[in-house]
């Protein structure tokens, strides 16, 4: 009779100890005593099965993660069950394509220039994983001035760009034309540039824990400073749950320490970019350089999160530092939480590029073939105003620049920002048009329209080019002109010209197609090929490729689900 009474104490005693420990186990990790308390109290709890699953296979290197074409699903959790998916957050400016225009009823195109290239590179990463990118993610300004198109390049110093024009049937439709307008900076040599002061901050928060990230930004920057000089000057920002300077001015020679610096960045943690930029701009304060290059460089998936997330605050503050002399470059990376839309807004606040770096390769095309145009600014607020003769010009289309069009009072106002040009950079707009009785006209006739007649003294001009800049530190506008005739027609594109036809009818084929006359997949691909010419970085070939890539996966999914358009 003895024995179950004494079982029973026994039970009640565990009981009662178990009891104790679970409440000192809770008490130590609401006192954050434990050595582990971090983890979470399932993990603490939860027993380990047995016998052990055998160890997943090892995974690929970062680096041929990154470079493989397909995403790799993570190894299955010990407990036999699959993590849940992660959802993807990235965030693109919702935009329209650019409306056709009737010349008689609005004959004045305005426009500031655009130096970014991110979306080109970002649409290339996600064609290479297997995704179709969203129509927002895809501008076509940005794809077009990836390339380099030889433009014309002024000959001295004093002019700062040189401008140019061709003039072509559209290869989607011979019945209307493309007007290629481009702009040349003069560059600099690179060993001839004023001294930098240069401010990198760089995004160390949680987020940035992925191949494609931190680590790759560290490769990016390593690239920069090897092209660093002793008159120049690095400062670090780091920022995560807060900002913190883990460099101070220092040497642009000392290329161990900079890059040791960078080195020992870790990440972990929230993203409190407000507090980054704050603490960055103050660094490029102490060490400004008169009649120097002072940038800030943010280097970041944009995913702020703590702190002051308010973009329009952000932009404000971009804006004012603008105006003190200091610009901002934004360098994107990631993928899957990427705030592309946050990041253009700062870049143009600042007066900056946005890039997207998704490779190593892209790394050295913007931070070292390009140095020069990332870094010194040879005209600010670069403003095109197109007017079209209604007696030449029956419609035309603006293709891309559609965050970057401007009232047409705006021109003339030197107070309206717009758009810098950096040393050697190149910009290209193209226009589709329409001439009077081509019959490539979009529009339906009016009903009570009347046929307009040429301005006396005009009736050769197709239209006049004019271009408004301001050399740097100054606040007064220079104007430049000059008028598109049809002498100057070509029956054929030239090379140059081809290409971007391509380039911008990929854009529009990635968006649904819808500007481009049926012209389909095989027929992009073609042109391309036929006119990637002089091509030293493979970026043409690579173009055919991503042309290739999109290809097939618009069809695959045509194929399962029905053609989309």
């Amino acid at each position: 009779m003895q024995r179950p009474t004494l079982t029973a104490l026994l039970l009640g005693s565990l009981a009662l100890s178990a009891c104790q420990t679970a409440s000192d186990t809770r008490s130590d990790m609401e006192s954050g005593n434990t050595p582990a308390a971090a983890d979470s109290y399932a993990s603490q709890h939860i027993p380990a099965p047995a016998p052990a699953p055998p160890s997943p296979p090892a995974p690929p290197s970062p680096g041929a993660a990154f470079m493989s074409a397909r995403a790799v699903m993570p190894s299955p959790e010990p407990w036999g069950f699959a993590p849940p998916p992660v959802a993807n957050t990235e965030r693109y400016d919702e935009r329209s394509d650019n409306p056709v225009q009737r010349t008689s009823e609005q004959p004045v195109s305005t426009f500031s220039i655009d130096v970014d290239t991110g979306s080109y590179s970002n649409v290339r990463r996600m064609l290479r994983n297997g995704i179709r990118p969203p129509a927002d993610a895809v501008r076509a300004e940005e794809f077009i001035n990836y390339f380099s198109y030889g433009h014309a390049a002024p000959e001295s110093a004093d002019a700062p760009f040189q401008v140019s024009t061709e003039l072509a049937p559209a290869p989607w439709n011979p019945r209307r034309h493309l007007l290629m307008i481009g702009i040349k900076g003069y560059d600099v040599p690179r060993l001839e540039l004023p001294p930098a002061n240069l401010v990198f901050l760089i995004d160390t928060s949680g987020s940035m824990n992925s191949h494609d990230k931190l680590p790759l930004l560290k490769q990016a920057f390593a690239e920069l400073v090897g092209q660093l000089r002793a008159q120049d000057r690095v400062s670090i920002v780091a920022y995560a749950g807060s900002a913190g300077v883990v460099l101070p001015p220092t040497p642009g020679d000392r290329h161990d320490e900079i890059n040791a610096a960078i080195a020992r960045l870790q990440a972990s943690g929230s993203t409190n970019g407000g507090d980054g930029m704050r603490v960055a701009y103050s660094l490029a304060r102490q060490s400004f350089v008169e009649d120097g290059v002072n940038r800030v460089i943010l280097a970041s998936d944009g995913d702020f999160n703590v702190g002051n997330v308010d973009g329009g605050t952000l932009e404000t503050l971009v804006g004012d530092r603008r105006r003190d002399g200091i610009a901002l470059t934004v360098l994107g990376f990631g993928q899957g939480n990427y705030n592309d839309a946050l990041a253009q807004r700062l870049a143009q606040a600042g007066d900056g590029k946005l890039a997207y770096i998704d490779t190593l390769r892209e790394a050295r095309k913007v931070l070292v073939e390009e140095m020069s145009a990332t870094l010194l600014t040879i005209a600010n607020d670069v403003k095109i105003q197109l007017e079209f003769n209604p007696a030449q010009v029956a419609e035309y289309r603006l293709i891309g620049y559609e965050n970057r069009l401007l009232q047409r009072e705006d021109f003339d106002n030197d107070r309206v920002d717009a758009g810098d040009i950096g040393a050697g950079h190149e910009v290209t707009a193209l226009y589709e048009v329409a001439l009077v009785g081509s019959g490539g006209e979009r529009l339906p006739a009016l009903r009570y329209g009347t046929a307009p007649t040429a301005t006396d003294g005009h009736g050769d001009e197709l239209a006049h080019l004019r271009l408004r800049y301001k050399l740097p530190g100054q606040e007064a506008s220079r104007l430049i002109e000059t008028p598109v005739t049809r002498d100057s027609m070509r029956s054929r594109p030239g090379p140059q010209l081809r290409f971007a036809a391509s380039v911008a009818a990929f854009a529009d084929a990635l968006r649904g197609g819808a500007q481009i006359d049926g012209w389909d997949w095989e027929e992009i691909e073609a042109g391309a090929r036929a006119s990637v010419g002089e091509d030293p970085w493979q970026l043409r070939a690579e173009l055919v490729e991503l042309i290739g890539t999109a290809r097939r996966q618009v069809q695959a999914a045509e194929s399962a689900t029905g053609p989309t358009r």
